[in-house]
């Protein structure tokens, strides 16, 4: 869960998941939405990547990445619990 919570604590990688949230986008197109170098947003979608938020589906030359709800659905669970 620390992971998670690392992951979540930017504000870049946050962006990330709010535009994986519309498209699966491969890493050249996400960088075309941020003024930071490539290996900066390669850094920020490998984090997300080990928290489980994202998943990583090789197509040929370039790696696809998608949102993973449930860990979120997990986390928001967890929570709920604590709500308790």
């Amino acid at each position: 869960m620390n992971s998670l919570f690392k992951a979540l604590n930017d504000h870049t990688r946050r962006a990330i998941l709010e535009l994986l949230k519309e498209n699966d986008l491969n890493a050249g197109e996400i960088a075309n939405h941020f003024d930071i170098s490539k290996p900066s947003i390669s850094h920020h979608l490998d984090l997300l990547k080990q928290a489980g938020l994202v998943t990583a589906i090789k197509n040929g030359q370039y790696i696809t990445y998608s949102i993973n709800t449930i860990v979120m659905d997990e986390l928001v669970q967890w929570i709920m619990k604590l709500k308790d």
